[in-house]
């Protein structure tokens, strides 16, 4: 599996504009063959993280590299984004408990 981990902080200017293009971008992950799921959190500092699961770096790559995607990310510099940094990382061990 393989996990990108998009860590942000936001310019609070364009927030109404930030949730659709939040919102666009998550469709595309989730129309993109080998997408596994993703989730975001908020920390109370303002940071936000975001983690997506692809079955494959290939998947992730063809997400990340789409024209879709590649217009996201220019606006998300342009308009949204303070500062943010992308970690694509390799599962190595995975466990889980489950009640």
């Amino acid at each position: 599996m393989i996990l990108t981990v998009f860590r942000s902080r936001l310019n609070e200017g364009h927030r109404d504009e930030y949730d659709r293009h939040v919102a666009l971008t998550a469709a595309l992950a989730e129309k993109t063959p080998g997408f596994l799921g993703h989730k975001m959190f908020v920390a109370d500092d303002g940071e936000r993280v975001t983690l997506v699961e692809f079955e494959s770096m290939e998947c992730q790559r063809a997400w990340s590299l789409s024209a879709e995607h590649k217009a996201a990310a220019i606006a998300g510099r342009r308009s949204f984004y303070d500062e943010y940094q992308i970690q694509v990382c390799t599962v190595e061990r995975q466990s889980r408990f489950a009640a």
